[in-house]
C-alpha cells in the first residue's frame, strides 16, 4: 500500500480516515495515549491504493491484534478542525470520515501494542455515551445509544471565524 491519504492544501490539509465502531453491551472502544488529552475512535488513515474497508480492518487489527470483518458503514464524517501537535498545530484539518460498525467476536480479548504517527503508546479504554471523558467523534455519545443499520452522514465544523 501507499502513503497515508493526507495532502496538504493551502495552510491547510485534508486526511482521509477510517474509524471502527466496537460494542459489546452499551460499551464501545476507544483509544487513548499519553500526548492527548482525549480519546479517539480505533482506526486512522486510509493509505492510497486501499479501500476503506480494507482500512479499518487493516487499523483494527493494528490496534487491537484482532482480525474483524466489518459488519455494515454506519457514518460518513466530514469535519472541520484545529491540529493539535507538530506539523499540523492550529493548522485547520478537512478530514472525511467512514466509520464501520464491525462484527466483534463472542471471545474479542483486545491487546494495543500501537503507537501514534509520533511514538506514543496507545491504550484501549471502553467507554459508555455516560462517560465522563473528552472522547471523539462526540456524535457517538448520541448515536450509539441506538446504533441503526443505515448510513449517516454526519458534520462537524469546528473552524474560526467562518
Amino acid at each position: 500500500m501507499g502513503s497515508d491519504c493526507t495532502v496538504k492544501i493551502d495552510d491547510g490539509f485534508i486526511n482521509i480516515r477510517v474509524g471502527a465502531i466496537i460494542m459489546r453491551d452499551n460499551e464501545f472502544l476507544m483509544v487513548g495515549n499519553e500526548r492527548q488529552d482525549y480519546l479517539y475512535s480505533v482506526g486512522g488513515r486510509v493509505k492510497f491504493g486501499e479501500t476503506a474497508e480494507e482500512a479499518v480492518k487493516r487499523e483494527v487489527f493494528e490496534e487491537t491484534g484482532v482480525r474483524m470483518e466489518v459488519d455494515h458503514l454506519g457514518f460518513i464524517h466530514e469535519n472541520f478542525f484545529y491540529g493539535d501537535y507538530e506539523k499540523k498545530k492550529d493548522r485547520l484539518i478537512y478530514e472525511v470520515s467512514y466509520f464501520f460498525y464491525m462484527k466483534v467476536p463472542n471471545d474479542f480479548k483486545p491487546e494495543c501494542k500501537s503507537t501514534t504517527d509520533d511514538h506514543f503508546k496507545e491504550k484501549l479504554v471502553w467507554v459508555t455515551a455516560e462517560s465522563e471523558v473528552t472522547y471523539y467523534p462526540e456524535f457517538f455519545r448520541t448515536e450509539l445509544k441506538n446504533p441503526q443499520n443505515y448510513v449517516k452522514h454526519m458534520v462537524t465544523d469546528g473552524r474560526k471565524n467562518m
